[in-house]
């Protein structure tokens, strides 16, 4: 997009096809000057060039190559009142392409220029008119292909969406002065909030930011993979049930804990939708960088699934099951949608404490291929339960803002549980900074030109 927001931009901003009416809409500085000089108000018009207010004025349009005066109506924002944030002018007359071609041909040549794809919502975006949430939602409008699409777009546009990103944004503000007030008096131990206020007032964040990540999830558009993602243990036999699942010997199988030092992904057809099956390394210490390493990929890979299979080993011994619902009450905290998987059911002579300890979980041998299709069948519901919901958000606004909504929750977590530890404010203001950020990067607060791009370059001209 243009950086240099001065120029004056003009387009036809009506459907392409001849109508009883057709829209040319001008935007900058010399919007009312240009106007002016093409505009004829009628006799017993007040002066509307001197008006402070927005106008409507009737009249003609004199384009000298048409040889006559078309009947027109103005709509003129002088001011910074606009949907552009600058003074913008609206020509209403004859929807005849060749008339507004020849409209639009004599603005250009009173020394405006033709507006890019989205420029016109671009503006309203830069001046603070319209959020990224709602200016996704414009383009929403255009391309709503039935009722419902309409719908949602329209809620979105009307800020159904930014005021419950607000409110939690609000809270977390709120929060903080309280915070920082306290480390303000902290040599006089003046306590501001308890930490279960906090615990309590965050806990509602994460509500309210739950709902918008379960609707991400359910708007996710047809062209986009639904995340599958194996974890548990180390050598918990996620890498032999990969290869079930995906038909090959992809993954190393060794009874070596952490073979699985990066994370593998292959596409699998479940219920006729391709589906990502990732394997993830083990969910561990890490001793060593490597292995540090191969953790912060898995939990990237967990921040943006939509189903985590914890596969949990039948022949664990005590010590091993304690670990192993500690570290799967750590991956259910982060909020993802988990699936309990028994593996090495094959192993019969092994007391079974894995499954006395998850009774409702699926139950798998990867070796012979046993359980494995009424696993497959279970995914297949939860998915389809998952894409039959309905949401409040646009496919395009749940892409972008997905991964950061994940992030925001698991910020607000990690902040609870520091307030649960009895840490320092400082500790938790650090995490609620964090949501914060990750908010404003949904609302457009914080962007690159690259997204900006990406967003507006799919407008058509005139919006």
């Amino acid at each position: 997009m243009p950086l240099d927001l001065q120029d004056t931009i003009a387009a036809i901003a009506s459907p392409p096809d001849p109508a009883e009416r057709g829209i040319i809409r001008v935007s900058g500085n010399d919007a009312a000057a240009i106007a002016g000089r093409l505009f004829c108000a009628d006799e017993n018009t007040a002066d509307w060039q001197h008006s402070r207010l927005p106008v409507r004025v009737d009249g003609t349009l004199a384009i000298p190559s048409l040889g006559t005066p078309l009947p027109a109506a103005l709509m003129l924002w002088p001011n910074s009142r606009s949907y552009t944030g600058q003074p913008m002018a609206e020509f209403h007359t004859i929807g005849s392409p060749p008339l507004l071609a020849a409209t639009l041909e004599h603005i250009l040549e009173c020394g405006a220029r033709s507006a890019n794809r989205g420029e016109f919502t671009f503006r309203a975006f830069m001046a603070g008119k319209v959020d990224l949430v709602q200016a996704e939602a414009v383009l929403g409008v255009i391309d709503a292909a039935d009722h419902e699409e309409l719908q949602i777009a329209l809620t979105q546009l009307g800020g159904g969406i930014t005021s419950r990103l607000v409110a939690v944004r609000s809270e977390i503000l709120s929060l903080l002065g309280d915070l920082e007030a306290g480390l303000d008096f902290v040599e006089e131990d003046i306590e501001f909030i308890t930490k279960r206020q906090i615990c309590d007032r965050l806990t509602e964040c994460i509500v309210r930011l739950q709902k918008l990540t379960d609707d991400s999830a359910a708007r996710l558009p047809s062209g986009y993979r639904r995340r599958i993602v194996l974890a548990g243990l180390p050598n918990a036999g996620k890498s032999t049930l990969f290869n079930r699942l995906v038909g090959a010997g992809r993954a190393i199988v060794s009874p070596t804990p952490g073979t699985t030092r990066d994370y593998l992904t292959s596409v699998v057809r479940i219920g006729g939708v391709d589906v990502d099956i990732i394997d993830t390394a083990g969910w561990e210490t890490a001793a060593d960088l490597i292995m540090q390493h191969a953790q912060n990929l898995r939990a990237e890979q967990l921040a943006v699934s939509d189903l985590v299979l914890w596969c949990t080993a039948a022949d664990l011994d005590e010590s091993e099951i304690i670990e192993n619902v500690n570290l799967r009450s750590e991956a259910h905290a982060t909020g993802v949608s988990l699936l309990d998987v028994t593996t090495r059911c094959d192993l019969t002579s092994v007391t079974d404490n894995a499954a006395a300890v998850f009774q409702h979980s699926c139950r798998v041998n990867a070796q012979t291929g046993d359980g494995v299709q009424p696993l497959i069948d279970e995914l297949q519901r939860r998915l389809a339960g998952e894409k039959s919901s309905r949401s409040e958000l646009l496919s395009s606004t749940s892409v972008r803002c997905r991964e950061s909504l994940v992030s925001a929750t698991n910020a607000i977590r990690t902040a609870i549980s520091a307030a649960e530890a009895n840490a320092g404010d400082e500790v938790i203001a650090l995490e609620l900074r964090d949501a914060l950020h990750q908010l404003r990067v949904i609302m457009g607060e914080v962007y690159t030109d690259d997204i900006l791009d990406h967003i507006f370059s799919n407008f058509c001209i005139g919006k």
